[in-house]
């Protein structure tokens, strides 16, 4: 596999990169965010699955995805990189995946790992999975329990069915429905990946719907899936086994989690006008949009158009002034991603924020909601963890620091941008890791107008 020198895995065990955000002028220009993650991820998956070829155009090349790109190359595909962005994937087709002479390293990526446990699940291969120590403390049994009861053997792991540990996979697996207990779009996603080498029909059941990314694509890919409501937030997905998949193009969308940064920082930071474009604007991606909307922001959405099956649109986004508000805890699977820039929002709002029912925050990149907590102690904000609700009272931010960021680029970029709207600016301890999601994160800040140093 030919893949960009310039992202390779150097900041992971080395010394940390301490950094720090001050206090900046308006921020101005127009950008776009890398390719969206969730969607990177799921065309080399589909891609390696399908036979013939897959050209994928705005690919997110941050580690975790790269990471990806080599377990696809390692099963079998051909994964070339032909331009920036830009990647050609020839498939093997579903049962001709090849075992791997090593261990499928992800690095820190857990919709990596996850997703591609539940691709192997259905073929009749055996398969090791690593990654770094980050993603070896995070939870794979929430994955593996719907796997094992489809027939897939777990023939080695660490302690607590983590990481490192051994697949083998079946070609005949049993069809089940799933009704998943946590909102969780990588668990969903894993069972229907597994569901293509079950005869029959797989069925996950959500009671809060999740994002929708491996849906879709099943479908841009040649699969028969069925999506229907369930409850009053749920869906019921239907997924028939065995089908042909056939090489597709992916146009990956700019990702809205990662435009979360400079879209809130352009909200903080006063005489600031910034246009963010080609976001994906997936209805259960945009839950920070309506939040944000609903705290004051000026957020203005144009040219809105559909590309490959995603909405896509241009935000322009100017500095307003924000009040607190309560976000209800269903609206959490649509912006699980944003709460720690959602809590930096809310720490320069005027009263109180309350943000309802964050648990799977506690299994993240590290517990997110302890690292969100004491970032805000750090800086000196005022706020609560009660249960898995978080309050934060907002006001004029004097900064502070250091922040710890538990090898978690989203702590890393949310604090740095709270440094750019505080009196003194804010220092985090490892801004390493922000490569795995989002490498162009500090020049393209940079550019806008913001101090980082």
């Amino acid at each position: 596999m030919s893949s960009p020198n310039s992202h390779s895995s150097s900041g992971h065990h080395g010394t940390p990169v301490p950094a720090t955000g001050r206090t900046s002028a308006g921020l101005k220009g127009r950008v776009r965010v890398p390719g969206d993650k969730s969607v990177s991820h799921r065309a080399l998956l589909f891609g390696l699955l399908a036979e013939g070829e897959t050209r994928i155009t705005g690919l997110l090349e941050g580690e975790d995805v790269l990471n990806t790109a080599k377990a696809c190359a390692a099963l079998g595909a051909v994964v070339e990189r032909v331009g920036e962005g830009e990647w050609r994937v020839e498939g093997v087709g579903a049962q001709s995946l090849s075992t791997p002479a090593e261990p499928l390293d992800f690095g820190n990526s857990g919709t990596g790992v996850r997703l591609m446990m539940g691709l192997v699940a259905g073929q009749p291969v055996s398969v090791a999975f690593d990654g770094d120590a980050s993603l070896r403390r995070r939870p794979m049994k929430r994955v593996l329990d719907p796997l094992l009861a489809m027939g897939v053997m777990v023939e080695e792991s660490a302690e607590g069915q983590r990481l490192p540990l051994r697949l083998k996979g079946s070609a005949e697996l049993k069809a089940i429905t799933y009704e998943t207990p946590v909102p969780s779009a990588q668990v969903k996603s894993a069972v229907l990946l597994a569901g293509l080498g079950a005869p029959g029909e797989t069925v996950v059941v959500e009671r809060e719907a999740t994002r929708d990314h491996t849906e879709r694509m099943l479908t841009h890919f040649g699969a028969d899936v069925r999506v229907e409501p369930h409850g009053a937030h749920g869906r019921r997905i239907t997924l028939s086994g065995h089908p042909h998949l056939k090489g597709a193009p992916v146009d990956v969308p700019a990702d809205p989690s990662s435009a979360a940064f400079p879209l809130v920082a352009a909200l903080l930071v006063p005489g600031s006008d910034v246009t963010l474009t080609d976001l994906m604007m997936n209805p259960l991606r945009t839950g920070l949009f309506t939040t944000l909307r609903e705290m004051g922001a000026d957020i203005e959405v144009l040219n809105e158009r559909t590309e490959g099956g995603e909405t896509v649109a241009d935000l322009r986004v100017r500095h307003s002034r924000l009040h607190g508000v309560e976000v209800p805890a269903e609206r959490a699977p649509a912006m699980i991603d944003e709460y720690p820039i959602l809590a930096v929002a809310a720490a320069c709002a005027e009263g109180e924020t309350i943000m309802r029912g964050l648990a799977e925050l506690r299994v993240k990149e590290s517990d997110r909601l302890a690292a969100v907590a004491d970032g805000l102690a750090a800086c000196g904000i005022p706020h609560r963890v009660e249960g898995d609700d978080l309050f934060v009272t907002g006001g004029p931010v004097i900064g502070g620091g250091p922040v710890t960021t538990h090898m978690d680029h989203r702590i890393a970029m949310s604090f740095l941008v709270l440094g750019l709207a505080s009196e003194k600016g804010v220092s985090v301890d490892d801004v390493a890791f922000i490569a795995t999601s989002f490498p162009t994160f500090m020049p393209m800040m940079r550019g806008l107008g913001a101090v980082i140093d």
